[in-house]
């Protein structure tokens, strides 16, 4: 049975869109670090009829996502990889320290190249799979009180669009999907956003990136209904 792995699976775009793809005949493979959120989802698909599993992780760390590869890839035909999980970090750059933008860097590109370099192998071997980075309009264009944010996603869009030349001739789709603010609970903690229900659902946007991933390798969602 072919394989999703979705990083960040546990809550906002990533459940829905393992919803979206379980619905597709894919078994979910789900990548967090709260147990609890990720057994829910996975509870949730199994009892729409779905087939899913999880593994709890930390995805900045090489150590964790070395270990865990070698697991994926012995049990599942890893035919599709969502690099979703991100964290975000708002606010004026000379009020921001250095460990912030460590722990932006660490998630948002790292644990995707982390990832990305430890399933890429087992589709190069079939010559067969589809990546699917979720990278954010952060990565288009600088905002503000987004600086350090706006750089680890700059980060992401340049390693993305390398993967989409070096794999443009081979069976392997690598597609980036830049999506604006959805209504989720990012924001629960940040007053970055002041009016999270005027932003697209997850669900819609997870349903889009579902469609447009068909025939598009640049996916842009903005955040307004």
């Amino acid at each position: 049975m072919k394989t999703a792995v979705i990083s960040g699976g546990g809550s906002g775009l990533g459940r829905e869109l393992a919803i979206v793809y379980s619905n597709e005949g894919y078994h979910i493979l789900l990548l967090g670090r709260t147990e609890e959120k990720l057994q829910s989802v996975k509870e949730e698909i199994i009892t729409d009829g779905g087939t899913a599993s999880f593994i709890v992780i930390d995805i900045a760390s090489a150590e964790e996502v070395e270990k865990a590869s070698r697991q994926i890839t012995e049990k599942h035909d890893v035919e599709l990889l969502i690099n979703n999980a991100g964290v975000g970090i708002f606010g004026p750059f000379l009020q921001a320290g250095f460990e912030e933008i460590e722990k932006m860097l660490s998630v948002n590109f790292l644990g995707t190249v982390y990832l990305t370099k430890a399933l890429l192998p087992s589709m190069v071997s079939k010559d067969s799979g589809s990546i699917i980075n979720i990278i954010s309009t952060a990565g288009l264009r600088g905002k503000k009180n987004e600086s350090y944010y706006a750089a680890s996603k700059f980060a992401l869009r340049g390693f993305a669009e390398s993967l989409q030349k070096e794999f443009e001739e081979s069976g392997i789709s690598i597609i980036n999907a830049y999506m604006g603010g959805m209504n989720t609970p990012f924001w629960d903690d940040s007053q970055h956003v002041q009016n999270p229900s005027r932003l697209r659902s997850p669900r819609e946007v997870a349903e889009i990136i579902y469609e447009e991933s068909k025939t598009s390798t640049d996916i842009i969602i903005e955040s307004k209904k």
